[in-house]
């Protein structure tokens, strides 16, 4: 029997408007994510940036929400840079790096732009380019992968 040419499609799996997601390349196992079908590309909230020989990058990112904890240190490839207009019309051009994201059990690669985001409410955004790998969001529901476990929970709400 020769090799079906259309590709599977996969199940589409249910997400609420915000959940739990690790980043396994970047060594961050539980950050909350909010699910935005109104950005295209995902953001993570990333500081002191330094640009690196051979298209490189280092940056740090506190993946608790209001806190300063458990600050992570990466280095990665830089994937692309362009121009991200914000929700309020400002224009920034930012970092782009590729990366796995782990949501509701499903791993997708995407592009992630890199921006400060401590005076916002979340530490990442995942857009519709990285959702659109497989999920379907309520935006009436929250946490339909699960949540995270007590401490982590707590720990992000600074009660650690």
């Amino acid at each position: 029997m020769a090799d079906d040419p259309k590709p599977r499609r996969r199940t589409p799996i249910m997400s609420g408007w915000r959940e739990w997601a690790a980043l396994p390349d970047l060594d961050i196992p539980w950050i909350k994510v909010k699910l935005d079908t109104g950005a295209r590309t995902s953001a993570l909230h990333a500081f002191d940036l330094e640009e690196l020989p051979r298209d490189r990058v280092r940056f740090s990112v506190h993946p608790w929400q209001d806190s300063d904890a458990d600050q992570a240190t990466v280095e990665c490839d830089v994937h692309d840079r362009r121009v991200v207009r914000s929700s309020s019309g400002h224009a920034q051009e930012r970092i782009v790096v590729l990366t796995a994201i782990e949501l509701a059990g499903r791993t997708v690669e995407a592009e992630v732009t890199l921006s400060n985001r401590d005076q916002m409410g979340f530490r990442m955004l995942i857009g519709r380019e990285a959702l659109r790998q497989g999920f379907v969001v309520d935006p009436a529901r929250s946490f339909q992968a699960g949540r995270a476990p007590k401490e982590i929970r707590r720990r992000n709400r600074g009660r650690a």
